[in-house]
C-alpha cells in the first residue's frame, strides 16, 4: 500500500517533536505538515488530501474537537491529548483512537495500525463495496446509494433500487466510503452528496426522504454547501 499521509496539530512543540519522531520510524507513514492551531490545519486540509490527523484537543482559536467535527470526513482522526475527560466526545466524532500524553511508541503504533488496517480494507475500485446481507454478499455501487441509516446493530443501505440490511457499524463502513461522495449528517445517517435535492429547516431531502441534520454535523454540511453554492 502507499504511505499514509498524516498531519500533526498540536500547540506544544515537544509533543509535535515526539509525534514526528514516531511517524519517521514507520516506513509506511509520511509526515506531511505540523500546525500549532486548528485554523491553519483546516486551511491546509481544504487544499490537500491526507489520510490521518494526529490531533490535540486544547488549542487556541479552534479546539481539536471543533476541528474534528469539521474535518472528520476528510481524514481519520487520532486524538493526542493530556485530558482524559474529553474521551467520550472524542469517540462521538468517530476518532479511531484517543491517546493520553505522555504517549509511548508502542501505544502510538497500536493506534496508527488501526488506520493502516482501514486503508488496506478499502476496495481497489472507487465504484462499489461488498456487504453481507443475511446469507448473501451483495455488491453495492456507490452511484446507486442514496443514504445509509443506522439501526442499532444494523445499517440499512437505501439505494435507487433496493433497501439492504447489513450487520455493520458506521465506524467500520464510513472510512471505506469515498469522503468526497458521502457525508455523515446525523449520528444515524450518512448521505450521498450527489443525491441531495433540497435543504429545508434542518433537514436534507434525499430522494423522497427528509433526513434530519444533527447539530454536531451541521458545520461539515454547511461547508460543503458553501463550496458548491452558485
Amino acid at each position: 500500500m502507499t504511505q499514509l499521509k498524516c498531519i500533526i496539530v498540536d500547540d506544544e512543540p515537544l509533543a509535535v517533536d515526539i509525534l514526528e519522531t514516531y511517524v519517521q520510524k514507520l516506513h509506511w507513514m509520511k509526515h506531511v505538515a505540523s500546525f500549532e492551531n486548528g485554523l491553519d490545519a483546516l486551511n491546509f486540509l481544504d487544499e490537500h488530501d491526507v489520510d490521518l490527523i494526529l490531533l490535540d484537543i486544547q488549542m487556541p482559536d479552534l479546539t481539536g474537537l471543533e476541528l474534528a467535527r469539521i474535518a472528520r470526513s476528510k481524514a481519520a482522526i487520532i486524538f493526542t491529548t493530556a485530558y482524559h475527560q474529553f474521551a467520550v466526545e472524542g469517540f462521538e466524532v468517530e476518532a479511531l483512537d484517543y491517546l493520553l500524553k505522555p504517549i509511548s511508541f508502542d501505544r502510538f503504533l497500536k493506534a496508527v495500525q488501526k488506520v493502516k488496517a482501514t486503508e488496506s480494507s478499502k476496495p481497489e475500485s472507487d465504484d462499489y463495496i461488498f456487504v453481507k446481507a443475511e446469507y448473501k454478499i451483495v455488491k453495492v455501487a456507490f452511484d446507486d446509494i442514496l443514504y445509509i441509516e443506522g439501526m442499532k446493530d444494523y445499517l440499512r443501505i437505501v439505494t435507487r433500487q433496493d433497501k439492504i440490511m447489513t450487520l455493520q457499524s458506521f465506524s467500520r463502513l464510513v472510512p471505506i466510503l469515498p469522503s468526497d461522495r458521502f457525508l455523515r449528517i446525523h449520528k444515524s445517517y450518512v448521505i450521498a452528496v450527489k443525491a441531495i435535492e433540497m435543504l429545508e429547516k434542518g433537514k436534507v431531502k434525499v430522494g423522497s426522504q427528509f433526513i434530519p441534520v444533527g447539530e454536531s454535523y451541521r458545520a461539515a454540511l454547511d461547508e460543503l454547501i458553501q463550496k458548491r453554492m452558485a
